[in-house]
């Protein structure tokens, strides 16, 4: 059986594109499925010479309720060194969602966890 289409159906259009599932924990009253962003530095900064330094602090977003439980999903944005420019750089989930390379659905998603991490 092939999850990974389970999961793509699931989950907003190009989730898996950009993070992977790293822990799911299904509790009696809600279930917490854990992201984190892949290692794939962003295209903008194609010519430069980034170095992963891990994630920023981690999300917490509310999602569609499963099997009547409470669906909460913790997402960590990754971080890059740009020595090229000699700062911190992440993916524009902004610059992103402009685009026509991910769903309408998962442009909210991204645009809504980019709200929460600047608070």
């Amino acid at each position: 059986m092939n999850y990974d289409s389970f999961l793509r159906f699931i989950f907003p259009d190009g989730m898996f594109d950009y993070f992977e599932m790293t822990r799911f924990n299904e509790l009696p009253d809600k279930v917490e499925i854990y992201f984190a962003e892949k290692n794939n530095p962003p295209e903008e900064y194609a010519k430069d010479k980034l170095e992963s330094k891990g994630f920023y602090e981690e999300v917490r977003m509310y999602d569609y309720p499963m099997r009547g439980r409470s669906c909460i999903l913790y997402i960590k944005k990754r971080r890059w060194y740009n020595h090229t420019q000699f700062k911190y750089v992440s993916r524009d989930w902004n610059l992103m969602a402009q685009g026509t390379q991910i769903s309408s659905e998962f442009a909210s998603f991204l645009k809504a966890m980019d709200r929460l991490s600047r608070h």
